[in-house]
């Protein structure tokens, strides 16, 4: 069996063999988000990517994943607390100012030496512009080189400030100034703060936690086999804390713990094993410390960090052995992760910018933990996976970064759930992604060209009467179709190599969409019966697939039926089948009058409107279990079809009164255009044989049919204004051509004799007409005459 790789960062470069722990098993621990506020598409891009890679584990290579996700919890309870004092208009506006000053002094130092006065939100403008403008522009801090994180900072800062200034003038109180009074409040109340009572820095996360179980939902992101809080775990943290203390690698200083650097690598461990040329950057320290790093006292070496905090007023705390304190940022990941997977797991991953030094702070404390002397070092995690950034404007989309759109408004304005996760299916999972338009068309294109595919093989099969007894267990040396069973059994080697080769979805997408291809172009052959033993094949297979990838939130494993569902569709609890088919047995109804209000003569008609007995088809599906809608519809929409074919065929075969005819015409489109769009059926008309009976997405169908008729209405309206052009031509034409010759110059103040033809002889200041101006004068006379002439011949000499 070929052997999976995947791309390691404890071994960066390429792919390296993967081998758990036990055979057919995975333990996977991923960290989970920070919930202080709505998720954003940067948490979508590494939970999705993630979903991918598990699922693909679970149901392509049938590995049983114990997955495990940890959730932290932090937020800012200052500004609630503010907008519960009673402000008046004035007090609030004087905080939001001095919070307005004092961000800017804090966070865009440059605007201080523009030279323009004090700061308010009058000045900020074009202070604003002096002081930053070439960043605004595209440029950068320094003038040399490309933007950057550090230009994408200042201005999300900018973007902060231009709010605020915005709430100053309108005078809306603290709506609209919410960045720049967190930190400001933080300054001034912090420390006064009652922590004793922890919820009040709960009570917002658990909210912000069932958003973000909401939005994986919605996602259709698999959920964890165990979720873990830092809440429930403190007493287990003091005592894994007491653990490195006890084996040397860590010590207390003024009630903070750090972990011991020098100490871990004298016995014989790595550290920074992730990122080792970052071990002593101050500025990712810091960034990873949070909080923690303002006020650290007592460490050996800068590069130590916090396992156990002391807490400042207005910070939460827990007892210890220290002191009243509260854990580190990193020691939490640890301490779950080991409770769920034991001293060692399979795959541990997150985002790419917790490497260094979340992930590698992790790494140490975890190894030190469990570290026996004289062993060696220990292995706690053997594969670390890091999904790659997502950019925009090639700055990572962060929380941070204020560069970001939530997951609700996403999904809400710009994606489907399964857009998004083929956006990301496009990309590799390690890889930054860009989103761009081409990426997006790309992403449209895939996906229109599946769910067209599984419309027409689903349409066709139904037309067959095939699609209850799908082929699920096929022959293919036995098929008809030996050209595309071939492909077939080729997309299936290639797409499995690509998931080996580190789960190379990209390359994937590319083959499932060469399938798909091929086979359109062997099912639309004219010259030739295709097989649809040999696309429902293809079909169920592609099924399969999409499925795996997460593509159908309403596919439950073994992925074994035929297409996928409507985006953003949910499975139903329950069908029942009476109303689930009314509203296509009311069309039918009322399609059936209809026909018959036409008093037609032909047998034909006749024969239809008396012997199609779709409530009887329906009647024995219900009896034999069968709950899929569209199936269920099948009997009433194919009688339907059935007489708009047969009103077709009439109309072009039979010598009818015009009246008659245009109202069988009439009918045949609204049955097409209104009555079965409006239900989400669409009919493909076909030479000599019944239509084509497709299911498609109604507000699709409506959209085509409004676009349409927006066309045929733009159209009209150029005809419209090219008639009334044309007349106004016209009549601008005869107007002109109504004067004589002999009076087309008299009356012009440029001159002042005119001969007996009427042409100039004197200019207005007595002086002769010149030769050359003479002579061009007489060419617009004479076709002045020639006109005029036109005009007495077409109205005669009385319309004068």
């Amino acid at each position: 069996m070929a052997t999976i790789t995947v791309h390691n960062s404890l071994k960066p470069g390429a792919p390296v063999p993967f081998v758990p722990r036990e055979e057919g098993k995975v333990s996977w621990y991923a960290c989970g988000p920070t919930t202080y506020d709505l998720s954003h598409l940067g948490h979508a891009r590494n939970y999705v990517s993630t979903d991918i890679i598990r699922r693909i584990l679970m149901h392509h290579f049938g590995f049983k994943v114990k997955f495990v996700i940890i959730i932290k919890a932090r937020r800012k309870r200052l500004l609630d607390l503010e907008k519960e004092k009673p402000y008046s208009p004035a007090q609030a506006r004087d905080l939001v100012f001095r919070a307005f000053q004092a961000y800017a002094q804090s966070n865009l130092p440059l605007l201080a030496g523009t030279g323009q006065g004090e700061l308010d939100e009058h000045s900020y403008q074009e202070q604003k512009e002096k002081a930053y403008g070439s960043v605004l522009a595209g440029g950068t801090l320094s003038g040399e080189g490309k933007p950057s994180d550090a230009e994408a900072k200042v201005k999300m800062h900018l973007n902060n400030m231009d709010s605020a200034a915005l709430a100053l003038k309108e005078n809306s109180g603290f709506e609209g100034a919410e960045e720049i009074l967190l930190p400001y409040l933080d300054s001034l109340y912090k420390e006064t703060i009652d922590t004793s009572d922890q919820t009040i820095f709960t009570d917002l996360t658990q909210a912000m936690e069932r958003a973000f179980n909401d939005d994986m939902e919605a996602l259709n992101v698999l959920p964890p086999d165990a979720v873990t809080r830092v809440t429930e775990y403190v007493p287990q943290i003091v005592s894994f804390v007491e653990q490195i203390i006890k084996k040397g690698f860590a010590y207390e200083a003024n009630g903070s713990v750090y972990f011991d650097i020098a100490a871990f690598e004298k016995a014989g461990n790595t550290y920074a094993r992730l990122r080792p040329e970052s071990r002593n950057d101050k500025a990712l320290q810091e960034e990873g410390e949070g909080s923690l790093s303002k006020g650290l006292e007592g460490k050996k070496f800068p590069g130590d960090f916090a396992l156990w905090k002391k807490s400042k007023p207005g910070e939460p705390y827990w007892p210890s052995p220290w002191g009243a304190g509260r854990p580190g940022w990193h020691i939490e990941c640890s301490v779950m992760a080991s409770d769920k997977l034991g001293e060692q797991m399979d795959i541990h991953s997150g985002g790419i910018d917790l490497a260094f030094p979340h992930h590698d702070n992790e790494l140490a404390q975890s190894e030190a933990y469990f570290h026996e002397c004289g062993k060696g070092g220990h292995t706690w995690v053997n594969y670390f996976l890091h999904m790659g950034h997502l950019s925009i404007a090639g700055s990572k989309m962060s929380k941070s970064l204020k560069n970001f759109q939530t997951i609700q408004d996403a999904l809400a304005t710009t994606y489907t759930a399964r857009n998004m996760r083929i956006v990301f299916l496009m990309g590799r999972w390690n890889d930054g992604v860009e989103i761009s338009p081409d990426m997006r068309k790309q992403a449209d294109n895939w996906e229109n060209t599946l769910d067209n595919f599984f419309t027409n093989i689903k349409a066709r099969l139904a037309e067959a009467e095939s699609a209850a007894n799908g082929i699920k267990d096929l022959s293919l040396a036995e098929s008809p179709g030996k050209g595309l069973t071939h492909e077939l059994e080729q997309a299936k080697k290639d797409l499995d190599a690509a998931l080996r080769n580190s789960f190379d979805t990209p390359s994937a997408m590319q083959v499932i969409l060469r399938l798909v291809r091929n086979a359109n172009i062997y099912m639309n052959d004219k010259n030739s019966e295709p097989s649809l033993q040999a696309l429902e094949a293809v079909a169920r297979w592609v099924t399969k697939i999409v499925g795996i990838f997460g593509l159908d939130a309403t596919a439950k494993p073994p992925y074994d039926g035929l297409g996928w569902s409507s985006a953003g569709a949910a499975a139903p609890a329950h069908v029942d089948p009476q109303t689930a088919v009314k509203p296509y047995a009311a069309i039918f109804a009322k399609v059936k009058a209809d026909v018959q209000a036409l008093n037609l003569s032909e047998a034909s008609i006749k024969t239809l409107l008396h012997q199609q007995t779709p409530e009887a088809e329906f009647a024995e599906l219900e009896k034999q279990g069968e709950r899929d809608v569209e199936k269920l519809a099948l009997p009433y929409l194919r009688a339907t079809s059935r007489l708009r074919d047969e009103l077709r065929a009439i109309v072009s075969s039979a010598i009818l009164e015009p009246s008659t005819k245009q109202a069988m015409l009439a009918l045949s489109d609204r049955i097409r255009d209104y009555d079965l769009t409006d239900l989400g059926v669409q009919l493909d008309d076909q030479l000599d044989k019944p239509s084509l009976i497709k299911f498609v997405p109604a507000a699709k169908l409506i959209a085509a049919r409004e676009e349409k008729a927006a066309q045929l209405a733009e159209k009209a309206r150029q005809k419209e204004e090219a008639r009334k052009a044309r007349e106004k031509a016209e009549e601008e034409k005869w107007a002109k051509a109504k004067v004589p010759p002999q009076e087309m110059f008299k009356g012009d103040p440029k001159y002042q004799d005119w001969d007996a033809d009427g042409l100039p002889s004197k200019l207005a200041d007595g002086s002769e007409v010149p030769k050359s101006q003479v002579k061009k004068l007489k060419k617009e006379w004479d076709r002045q005459k020639k006109l005029h002439e036109e005009y007495l011949a077409k109205f005669g000499s009385t319309a004068v």
